[in-house]
């Protein structure tokens, strides 16, 4: 049987922690940033991780047991 493939997506937008948790970027923190706080923008600075509901789906993407 193949080797499965990572999605190249999803290799570049997330990383695994060593306790196997996935952290991923905060949206809305790219374009049109006048507009938004100070406080927002900041706060969408620090990485968040992947929610459990969304976990599976990464880590089939990411190729992880």
């Amino acid at each position: 049987m193949p080797k499965q493939k990572t999605h190249s997506s999803a290799k570049k937008r997330f990383k695994v922690t060593g306790t196997g948790k996935v952290k991923r970027k905060h949206a809305y923190k790219s374009h049109i940033l006048t507009k938004k706080e100070t406080k927002r923008k900041r706060n969408l600075t620090h990485a968040g991780l992947v929610s459990s509901a969304d976990m599976g789906r990464v880590k089939d993407m990411l190729v992880i047991g």
